[in-house]
């Protein structure tokens, strides 16, 4: 999967033209806010997770972390990061331009309130150079999230 297969999926909500391409890198927090021109709070990183041997994601804004003691409350088991090499077969986009669109069946997405407190955030959509900018309830829409949780720290 690819930027294309973002496009392709949000087709379905008229947003495939809505998408920002870059020449330089937006792989990594830092170079997405630079790219985009932002600071780097209101990146919307997507973190990739083995729950139970399934895959999650969960996005958050670019200045949280995950919280060990939040995560495992929450899903009831310790946060254990998909292997970077693993991580397209898993989800179906490379590390770098993970996001929550045109992923593979069954991957669950969560939303970390982190996120709420901005406007506008900006997602990855499926490329190392690539982003969407959003409402946290249209990405919330878009994303067919699960569910809002409180897994992170460090934003408050």
């Amino acid at each position: 999967m690819s930027i294309e297969a973002v496009k392709e999926y949000l087709k379905e909500f008229s947003k495939q033209d809505d998408i920002l391409e870059f020449s330089s890198s937006s792989a990594t927090v830092e170079l997405a806010a630079q790219a985009l021109g932002c600071e780097g709070k209101r990146i919307a990183k997507t973190l990739s997770f083995l729950l139970d041997n399934n895959p999650i994601l969960i996005v958050a804004a670019g200045d949280a972390r995950i919280d060990n003691h939040k995560y495992k409350d929450f899903f009831g088991a310790k946060a254990k990061m998909i292997p970077f090499d693993d991580v397209e077969n898993y989800i179906g986009h490379k590390a770098g331009g993970v996001c929550p669109f045109g992923i593979k069946e069954g991957v669950r997405v969560y939303l970390d309130n982190s996120l709420k407190r901005f406007d506008t955030i900006f997602p990855a959509c499926g490329s190392s150079n690539s982003a969407i900018e959003l409402t946290p309830l249209e990405l919330e829409k878009l994303s067919r999230a699960l569910c809002w949780v409180d897994v992170c720290k460090d934003w408050q």
